[in-house]
């Protein structure tokens, strides 16, 4: 029988709502979810929230979704990661991604150019620095230690609670899902569609376990889901719109938006277009009614109990291992109201 583990994810700190996702992070915790995310863009860091979050909660494993590449050194990252994992009691979860050309060149000042290969050069020096190893890298984007110069190989002081630090990448497109599934233990993915998930995720998934001579077994598929509960879906995927809008048209640039490609991939050519080109010229509203009802209600979970556990168990059926829930609502009695309907859900589906 499937087993799905239920994940929540915080998004961004801030914007007044510090003490409210402090709450969910503490009834999640509770009501037995498996991990909590933090994520980071130009305004809280989400090793920060992390420690706060795992110095306020007991079993629930924290999580970046994700570090920014452009944003530390490798060593720096590794660093972090030990620290969390030493301070936590051995419940840290690292997840990394190389954000986007805007972030990394306008806020970081790191050019965006072959993230491919900048991110496997980054995860062999992380691993090799958790690993406690003397660190030395001759590479195209990091040479440690320089050469010619005082600097000499260290290994790090810090010894975290576990041998193996759990590592996810953050990939939508088919040549970084390939590549995470190689030098992974996990992916961090955004608008999964089960009907949709062998062409869009999975396949390269696992044609990059293949290539380290492994298969999809003991590798953590985690997408993140926004939920809302109610019986009017029309109503409950008007919530998502503007988010869909925001990712599918405004993340990235005209050339290079990897979510909209991804929706293109889904089967929503014309529309990803339209999309796109209304959000880009300044008309959200315009962007968000152009997205069609069948691509949120496919990424997201929406409904009662009952719908919400046939989706989660077409989530299961589809490969995720651990479904990353963004509960929806304006109070926190709502977001709790949601988690507290995810976890009967997943029970009712037989998950649990």
């Amino acid at each position: 029988m499937s087993r799905m583990r239920l994940g929540i994810n915080l998004g961004y700190w801030g914007a007044g709502m510090d003490a409210d996702n402090l709450a969910v992070a503490r009834e999640a915790d509770r009501l037995g979810y498996a991990v909590c995310w933090a994520a980071e863009a130009y305004g809280s860091d989400a090793a920060t929230v992390l420690s706060w979050v795992a110095a306020q909660t007991e079993r629930i494993d924290v999580g970046s979704a994700i570090f920014q590449i452009p944003a530390r050194t490798p060593t720096m990252t590794a660093m972090t990661a030990a620290t969390l994992d030493s301070l936590s009691g051995g419940r840290f979860r690292l997840g990394l991604g190389v954000s986007g050309p805007q972030v990394s060149e306008g806020w970081y000042g790191v050019k965006f150019d072959k993230p491919l290969a900048r991110t496997r050069e980054y995860v062999e020096i992380v691993r090799k620095a958790m690993a406690r190893e003397r660190v030395t890298h001759d590479g195209e984007h990091w040479t440690l230690p320089l050469p010619d110069g005082p600097g000499k190989p260290i290994k790090l002081t810090v010894h975290p609670v576990r041998e193996h630090i759990p590592l996810y990448i953050a990939a939508i497109g088919p040549k970084n899902l390939e590549q995470t599934g190689e030098i992974a233990d996990g992916a961090l993915v955004i608008f999964f569609a089960p009907e949709h998930a062998e062409e869009t995720t999975l396949g390269s998934l696992r044609a990059g376990r293949a290539k380290a001579g492994k298969d999809l077994e003991g590798f953590d598929v985690v997408p993140t889901v926004p939920m809302a509960v109610g019986d009017d879906i029309d109503a409950l995927a008007d919530i998502f719109r503007p988010y869909t809008a925001l990712y599918v048209g405004g993340m990235g640039s005209a050339k290079q938006n990897f979510y909209n490609k991804l929706a293109r991939r889904m089967g929503y050519e014309k529309e990803a277009a339209e999309i796109q080109e209304k959000y880009l010229s300044g008309d959200k509203a315009g962007a968000a009614a152009a997205v069609p009802r069948r691509l949120i209600d496919s990424t997201a979970l929406l409904g009662g109990v009952e719908r919400i556990a046939d989706r989660m168990q077409a989530y299961a059926d589809a490969g995720v291992t651990t479904l990353s829930l963004a509960p929806a609502g304006f109070t926190l009695d709502e977001r709790i109201a949601g988690l507290r309907t995810g976890v009967e859900a997943l029970e009712r589906a037989g998950l649990a």
